[in-house]
């Protein structure tokens, strides 16, 4: 399966240990350095994965993939007194390899409308 989410917190942080260091214009709703403990999580897992402005994706099996999610919005909810969680899942047992397969498979079908 593909799970893509994304998390973010708000209100003052949960563990007095977290000192937001905000950098040079950031303002006071920047969720960086908390968007960075949760994908240090996802990639510190091992499993196949990518991230982007908004989004990270991360492939494997359910447990795994849910295990990684969980670890990873407690990591965020060390940032603030509250999380949200955006996920959404493709389910496809007995696929793998498809965080490039569907890419690839896009780019395909674009070549042949040029």
């Amino acid at each position: 399966m593909i799970v893509t989410f994304s998390v973010a917190p708000s209100g003052e942080p949960s563990d007095p240990s977290v000192q937001r260091a905000l950098a040079e214009g950031a303002d006071s709703a920047s969720v960086h350095d908390a968007v960075a403990a949760a994908v240090k999580v996802v990639r510190d897992s091992g499993l196949p994965t990518r991230t982007s402005s908004m989004f990270t994706e991360i492939e494997g099996e359910w447990d795994e993939v849910m295990e990684v999610v969980r670890r990873a919005t407690e990591e965020v909810g060390r940032y603030g007194s509250r999380v949200a969680l955006v996920l959404k899942a493709d389910i496809r047992p007995g696929r793998t390899g498809e965080l490039d397969g569907k890419l690839e498979r896009l780019g395909a079908a674009l070549d042949q409308m040029s």
